[in-house]
């Protein structure tokens, strides 16, 4: 065929159609078997014999095909008949053995820790929030909603004026401090002189705020939060006196060390200024030292979340205070004179809504609370907490739960008890005891009793840290000190202090009425 041109144009090739698909009697066995072979050839077939030859224990298994055994020829099956491209090989025979080596089950003690738990981790996140569900839609079915709107403030709060000046008035004792410093450099007084006055500073610190709260009636919590601030206060008046008292004899007395202290260190052996003072009585830690790590600048919008975060979180602290621990606390009895198992049931009832407080609190205070005043004063420093939660241990939990304290009571107490040749037991007993002394005097003085139920929790640590010792160096890489801290902390220790304190506070109160 021609165009107009003369040039020549070739014909299309010839469609190419499929065959009608026979119907009703026109089923072929040849078509069927031809079908199935390349089905088996295909990449759904060799998945399935490597699945199979794993599950039966041969993990060789038959070759995978190649290239040329995947290949048809023209009349369209496989390559041939007796290949991997069917299940005619000797592992898929019943004469091929299924169990070829020896192997643990996956819950065994040799193989559980080998494998993947995610599924499980699951599991448990589903139950939990079913049996959280359940107990919340309990709760308000038997007392309703509980939050009021006068939960935080209402007009008996103003009855608690005198705890607020008190609070205003203790920064007087830091001044107080820092007058001391500067006659103590300038050599108008000698340091012991200095010293003296830095132990009646303090002392008379922590005294004042205790005679307040015993003279007013004031509410439980306005106690707590005066003694909470307070001891805070009492504890970077220690360390002020002490640092400084150490930067006089480095620097004034020329005392000896047994390493040289490098450049930066020493130009940080400097007089406390009013400057570096406001700034450590501010910012987020408990260790004086002239200067701080600094960041660059503020980030505004940062900033602003984490403070909708910890609105968010102080509410739902007081909405599981309200609504959860409070029905259960006041319709209990007094665990130490009901009968056991009654004091069981409660402590355990009590324990849920206790470990969501106490997280929230860590999240709130450690976290959210002390990260805003790090980020408004550009405190570089913000290594608040570790990894406590996986504490195998009470001694690795204490060291890890607040970076604060920790560092204060290692640099103040630890330490120099350890220079003075204390040995080891006695410098932690030591270190110990005061802060056993400083949450009794946060818990006691407020509710205005002396039961010594917070002393009492934190000494009885000490056993508790040998025993998680032993258990660790017993059985190794193992988390039965974890389970051991969770267990004291969280489901049997906060639960019973509650339940102490409440009925010891209602018992006084009946009293005293």
């Amino acid at each position: 065929m021609e165009d107009s041109n003369g040039a020549e144009i070739k014909a299309p090739p010839p469609v190419q159609r499929r065959p009608p698909r026979p119907r009703g009697g026109g089923f072929t066995p040849e078509g069927f078997v031809a079908a199935l072979r390349r089905r088996l050839s295909s990449g759904a077939a060799v998945a399935a014999r490597a699945s199979f030859a794993a599950d039966s224990g041969d993990e060789s298994g038959p070759p995978e095909p190649s290239s040329s055994h995947s290949r048809r020829d023209s009349s369209g099956d496989t390559s041939s008949a007796g290949g991997p491209g069917d299940f005619t090989a000797f592992s898929f025979r019943a004469a091929a053995p299924v169990h070829r080596k020896a192997k643990e089950s996956p819950l065994s003690s040799d193989a559980i820790f080998k494998q993947s738990h995610a599924g499980l981790f699951n599991l448990c996140i589903v139950v939990l929030v079913a049996v959280n569900g359940r107990l919340i839609i309990e709760n308000l079915m038997k007392y309703g909603l509980l939050i009021r709107a006068g939960f935080w403030f209402n007009s008996t709060s103003l009855r608690d004026w005198p705890l607020l000046m008190c609070c205003l008035s203790l920064p007087a004792f830091p001044l107080g401090a820092f007058s001391v410093e500067q006659l103590a450099f300038r050599n108008v007084i000698t340091d012991a002189v200095a010293t003296c006055l830095h132990i009646i500073l303090t002392t008379a610190e922590i005294v004042y705020p205790v005679l307040v709260i015993l003279m007013c009636d004031s509410a439980v919590v306005s106690g707590f939060l005066l003694m909470f601030i307070a001891c805070i206060v009492w504890l970077k008046l220690v360390s002020f006196a002490h640092t400084n008292h150490d930067i006089r004899q480095l620097t004034i007395s020329g005392k000896k060390v047994d390493n040289a202290p490098s450049t930066d260190d020493m130009d940080s052996l400097q007089a406390p200024t009013l400057g570096s003072l406001v700034y450590f009585m501010m910012a987020p830690t408990l260790c004086y030292q002239p200067s701080y790590p600094r960041t660059e600048n503020v980030r505004k919008g940062w900033l602003i979340r984490q403070i909708i975060l910890y609105l968010i979180f102080t509410g739902i602290q007081g909405f599981i205070i309200e609504q959860y621990i409070n029905p259960i606390v006041v319709n209990s009895q007094h665990p130490l004179k009901g009968g056991l198992l009654n004091a069981i049931e409660t402590v355990l009832r009590l324990s849920l809504p206790n470990v969501y407080l106490w997280l929230c609190m860590f999240y709130c205070f450690f976290h959210l609370w002390l990260n805003i005043l790090a980020e408004i004063l550009r405190f570089g420093d913000r290594e608040f907490y570790k990894d406590w939660w996986n504490a195998k241990t009470i001694d690795e939990y204490w060291r890890k739960w607040n970076m604060p304290v920790h560092k204060w009571i290692v640099r103040h107490i630890y330490f120099p008890c350890m220079r003075s040749g204390i040995s080891k037991e006695v410098a932690v007993f030591v270190s110990f005891f005061v802060s056993a002394v400083l949450h009794e005097l946060v818990v006691a003085v407020p509710c205005r009793i002396l039961k010594f139920w917070a002393f009492l929790g934190i000494m009885l640590q000490i056993p508790l840290i040998t025993l998680t010792s032993c258990l660790k160096n017993k059985f190794r890489d193992t988390m039965a000190g974890n389970m051991i801290f969770w267990f004291f902390f969280c489901i049997y220790g906060q639960p019973m202090c509650v339940l102490l304190y409440y009925h010891d506070v209602m018992n006084r109160i009946g009293k005293t009425e």
